[in-house]
């Protein structure tokens, strides 16, 4: 008899630990989503049909007031946050509700896309049972709409009621207006109010999330070298500022492009006889002869990175790279500060635990943190330092920033699914 208990204990103990089983309102939820599925995509559906580029400022307000609705109906304060017009820029949505159960939650979405106005368009098609196409639809608007659909399915249930859930849709994700400080500034302090960052980016698939997002910045290198006739180069003339410029881009990928995570890529590179280049624009002309030795050189690039520390010891290896300087030639490096990194953290990790459970609950799966490697610079990175935080828990397919952009329709339901329960149990 003894022994029997002792199994009957340990079974109660591992099925409780493995989170397999889903409690009667968990299994009400689930049913409410596959209710709102069909419209869920219509929302979908007209949303990626309305163009959204960054700079169509119209456009993103018109798919601002669009999830503006929906969130009111579901009981959320809705407020759109407007931008100076110096940054040219939307604004955001901006949706909360206050409670007292549970941990705080700060959704991140963006409503902008990289498809402006001019570029060919590429409306929602459905192209096959597991398929669907459109601009955005991927990027991010089936994560948006992700978002709706699980808390409208929570609200349906009465499970929002004491839940504090804040919704924060930016309309510059793609190209955040400057200065950063004032396009970020209120995001960042909405969020320091929070427990924990949920971002809706796109997911990798069911079986990972990100725990980690590299950050991104800028470096211009300037070269000068002594003009002269292309005879007298390597000699008393020098080597002229190409020679050098081309010396520290092949040093920096000797030196430094072997470290994890660490990336350096120059974008731009001219040099001649006459350069022009805009700061603003990112372009540049310039004119040249093959028998004068070139006397100005610029190159621009970025600089992406995982964590604060290896984004500065980056910076000083190539400072040091730049200061030797071949004979004849000067040169100098600076470099501007873009979107932090998003380090891994044990906060972090233990969100991701949280969320495998979900999965495993649904019959999904474990779930693991992916590469932060695989994964650019996004909106959560700015509030990474003062909350945990995991993002990819939005819709997954491919070709994201990409004509033919496409969404899975197969694992948008359980993706769905896996977040109203990871939400509904934070929210307890």
């Amino acid at each position: 008899m003894k022994k029997l208990i002792c199994i009957s204990t340990l079974l109660f103990f591992v099925i409780i630990g493995s989170g397999q089983t889903l409690s009667p309102t968990e299994q009400l939820l689930m049913k409410n989503i596959e209710k709102e599925m069909p419209y869920a995509i219509n929302l979908l559906k007209e949303s990626v049909n309305i163009n959204s580029g960054t700079f169509n400022i119209k456009g993103v307000k018109k798919v601002g007031d669009l999830y503006a609705k929906e969130l009111a109906a579901l009981g959320f304060t809705v407020e759109w946050m407007n931008l100076p017009d110096s940054l040219k820029r939307a604004g955001h949505l901006v949706a909360y509700r206050k409670g007292k159960k549970g941990k705080k939650l700060f959704f991140i979405g963006h409503l902008d896309t990289v498809f402006e106005p001019e570029l060919p368009e590429n409306p929602f098609r459905i192209l096959n049972d597991s398929t669907a196409t459109g601009q955005g639809i991927n990027d991010m608007k089936g994560g948006d709409v992700l978002v709706i659909t699980a808390l409208k399915a929570m609200h349906q249930l009465g499970l929002l009621d004491e839940a504090s859930i804040t919704i924060y849709f930016t309309g510059d994700e793609e190209n955040a207006g400057y200065p950063r400080e004032v396009s970020r500034g209120d995001f960042i302090e909405r969020a320091k109010q929070h427990d924990i960052a949920l971002g809706f980016e796109g997911a990798g698939g069911l079986q990972t999330v990100a725990t980690a997002r590299r950050g991104a910045s800028g470096w211009r290198l300037e070269v000068e070298g002594k003009q002269g006739h292309s005879s007298g180069v390597f000699g008393a003339a020098g080597y002229g500022s190409i020679y050098e410029a081309a010396r520290i881009i092949n040093e920096f990928r000797e030196q430094l492009s072997h470290e994890q995570y660490l990336t350096f890529n120059p974008g731009l590179f001219v040099g001649g006889s006459e350069v022009n280049y805009n700061d603003e624009t990112q372009a540049g002309t310039v004119s040249g002869k093959t028998n004068i030795i070139s006397p100005k050189t610029v190159v621009i690039g970025d600089l992406r990175f995982l964590s604060e520390e290896q984004k500065e010891k980056a910076r000083e290896a190539m400072r040091q790279i730049v200061a030797k300087n071949l004979s004849g030639s000067k040169a100098t490096i600076s470099f501007m500060d873009g979107i932090p990194s998003m380090p891994p953290t044990q906060g972090n990790e233990a969100l991701v635990k949280l969320i495998s459970d979900a999965s495993i609950s649904l019959g999904y799966g474990e779930v693991k943190a992916g590469n932060p490697g695989s994964r650019g610079a996004g909106d959560i990175s700015y509030v990474a330092q003062y909350l945990d935080c995991v993002d990819g828990l939005g819709a997954s397919g491919r070709g994201a920033h990409a004509p033919g952009e496409i969404i899975n329709l197969y694992e948008y339901p359980k993706l769905i699914k896996r977040a109203a329960l990871v939400i509904y149990r934070l929210t307890r």
